[in-house]
């Protein structure tokens, strides 16, 4: 195992990240900050607990698991795009680095920034709601799994994309909008039977569920799914970077 490449490429990537600290950080937080006022606060007065809980204390793992899906895909996908953009991405081929190891540097930096920036929100939300977590581990443990396998899809669209109009297709066509009715900002048990049947399909819901079993102990669906869910992403993603390697998909041409 060369820790050594990995670090380099880990280094190189958090570099970056911290360059740019305001388009980085500060952006999302203020977003989030926004979230919260428009539906913590100017909503949520209008809507009674759920389950117990206030309704912008509610909204907090799922204001989490948007910020963290983005920030994962967003960095992963352009740490490895720009590479092949500027046609440097070949020096990172003939290092002395498998693939895993590759994946390992980019992935993990993506993965680590991801998990930075949904822990800095976790923080800014306690100025604004009060937020128990029944089960810290948990917590720490789905945040930490839903890193690593957007990170890994981001790294799969940073080698499919041509260029930064498909980089950025997918993360605002397709995952943004299934957070949103992934239960993010209500409870499927809000919706009529029809849409909460429809609602089971959206692999979103699978990870807010879990994420605010781990704060609130509720869940529109058990535990075991959220996990299972999680898993089988994740090892998909593996799957398809593995064979994006092998193949040199869009890295060898």
């Amino acid at each position: 195992m060369n820790w050594h490449g990995v670090v380099a490429i880990w280094r190189f990537e958090m570099a970056r990240f911290f360059r740019s600290i305001v388009q980085s950080v500060v952006s999302p937080v203020l977003s989030t900050s926004l979230y919260f006022v428009v539906f913590g606060a100017a909503i949520g007065s209008r809507i009674p607990e759920i389950e117990g809980v206030s309704y912008g204390a509610f909204i907090v793992p799922g204001l989490i698991m948007l910020t963290v899906l983005q920030q994962a895909i967003q960095n992963a996908g352009f740490g490895i795009y720009f590479p092949k953009f500027i046609g440097t991405i070949f020096e990172v081929l003939s290092a002395p680095l498998s693939s895993f190891e590759i994946v390992l540097g980019y992935v993990g930096a993506a993965a680590a920034k991801a998990l930075l920036i949904g822990c800095i929100i976790l923080g800014t939300s306690f100025f604004f709601v009060d937020i128990r977590i029944e089960h810290p581990f948990w917590m720490i443990a789905f945040l930490l799994m839903t890193s690593v396998s957007f990170a890994l899809l981001g790294f799969i669209l940073g080698i499919w994309a041509r260029n930064f109009e498909q980089l950025n297709l997918v993360p605002l066509l397709v995952v943004t909008p299934l957070v949103f009715l992934g239960g993010s900002f209500y409870s499927v048990t809000m919706l009529p039977p029809f849409w909460q049947t429809v609602s089971m399909f959206n692999p979103v819901l699978y990870l807010v569920s879990g994420f605010r079993w781990s704060f609130f102990g509720m869940a529109d669906v058990p535990i075991a799914a959220s996990l299972a869910a999680i898993l089988i992403f994740s090892g998909l993603c593996l799957a398809v970077v593995w064979w994006m390697f092998k193949t040199g998909y869009r890295l060898k041409s």
